[in-house]
């Protein structure tokens, strides 16, 4: 039988999808504490019903409570909002921006003939369930006030755009197929991508030029686990338009993608055996408070990322009386820092920034100057802070949330 727990994104997060052909609306069962999929209950997950102090991003103290009956959250403050439980937000996805994407992504799965039809629900982040052909979303992207606040919290929206949440479905995607076709029992699945029931690891350590695996989601996400390599695989042999035998051409690959090709051909037009409408961890059943959520989420990514130290520092700052205070010139510098190096590595950039934000108090601190032009120290924090971001993600400390 599967491994009992889900799979999620590498970054970080369920349509009640309408009573159609394309997707699931309401059909399945609540089903947050299910025995087939339940959430880890590691240190760097979210724990749904905590109920630690929630804390705003200014790092005031929030109370929590639920609001009165019939309030429009949309229209609260920050502070207002971050009182507010998940399960009382009422969310749906009828409506939504994301109608159109989960639309989309089954019409591409009718073009290939594959009869699955997934069905879709919102939740904390983006997962898979073992055993479950079905897709979780996170809540955030069912509403822009809270996409507003996602991005004020942990400055990006992951899935916030068109583009980018079609890149995540089909990774998904490619773990629900498996689920409703019951795929990695197959012997030559395992021969190919390994066993499915592998333990998933607390963290891996990519090899980025490495050709042995694909190249879609970020952190090379296909070497964290047999089942990953399968979901990312399985979503660039689906992606529209692209020409994955020229792309992947004497790459070792190519014998995966040439595996899920046959595979898909195999299960085309055939109805999946597995047709299980469950919705694990539905936000209509998770009573912790949106201040509480991401109180814990950043705790999660900040726990994750190294720390500066004085020497790196002085290398690039002097000591002495005159020229801009580093920490005022940092500040100014780093907006710009945090997006070209989260381009550049791929890294969030919500771990960058607490880099930044360390650096910068410490410049404070140690009372360091520019000495150099700015245009020249700006580009050496850019190298720095890239150097010690790709370190970090080949040092074998790279975390998977699990």
């Amino acid at each position: 039988s599967p491994v009992t727990g889900r799979r999620r994104s590498p970054r970080g997060r369920r349509v009640r999808g309408g009573r159609s052909n394309m997707y699931d609306t309401d059909g399945g069962v609540d089903r947050s504490r299910s025995s087939q999929s339940s959430r880890s209950s590691g240190s760097r997950g979210l724990s749904l019903n905590g109920h630690a102090d929630a804390l705003s991003s200014r790092g005031g103290r929030v109370s929590r409570g639920k609001p009165p009956a019939g309030s429009d959250w949309a229209s609260f403050s920050d502070a207002e909002l971050l009182q507010v439980r998940l399960c009382d937000m009422g969310l749906s996805i009828e409506g939504t921006g994301l109608e159109s994407c989960l639309g989309r992504s089954v019409e591409e799965l009718k073009r290939r003939s594959l009869r699955l039809r997934p069905h879709f629900w919102l939740s904390t982040e983006w997962f898979t369930p073992d055993g479950v052909p079905g897709v979780a979303l996170p809540f955030y992207l069912a509403h822009p006030r809270l996409k507003r606040m996602e991005r004020r919290q942990m400055l990006e929206v992951e899935g916030g755009t068109h583009r980018s949440r079609m890149r995540l479905l089909r990774h998904e995607l490619g773990h629900a197929i498996d689920n409703a076709y019951r795929l990695s029992r197959r012997r030559r699945y395992r021969e190919i991508f390994g066993s499915a029931s592998t333990p998933y690891p607390d963290h891996y350590q990519p090899k980025p030029f490495s050709r042995r695996f694909v190249l879609h989601l970020d952190y090379w996400y296909a070497q964290s686990h047999p089942s990953e390599d399968f979901a990312e695989t399985f979503a660039v042999w689906l992606t529209p338009g692209v020409n994955w035998r020229k792309n992947y051409r004497d790459w070792p690959a190519l014998q995966k993608l040439e595996y899920v090709d046959e595979l898909m051909r195999e299960i085309a037009d055939k109805p999946p055996p597995v047709r299980s409408r469950e919705r694990t961890e539905p936000i209509s059943s998770i009573k912790m408070t949106l201040g509480d959520y991401y109180d814990q989420k950043r705790d999660r990514y900040g726990a994750l990322y190294p720390d500066f130290y004085d020497r790196d520092l002085l290398k690039l700052f002097s000591s002495g009386d005159s020229g801009e205070p580093a920490g005022r010139f940092l500040s100014r510098m780093r907006s710009d820092i945090r997006k070209r190096v989260a381009d550049g590595t791929g890294e969030y950039h919500y771990p960058i920034d607490l880099v930044l934000r360390e650096m910068i108090e410490r410049c404070r601190q140690l009372k360091l100057r520019l000495d150099k032009p700015a245009e020249v120290v700006r580009e050496e924090v850019l190298v720095l802070v890239t150097v010690q971001t790709m370190n970090f993600l080949h040092s074998g400390f790279h975390r998977i949330a699990v």
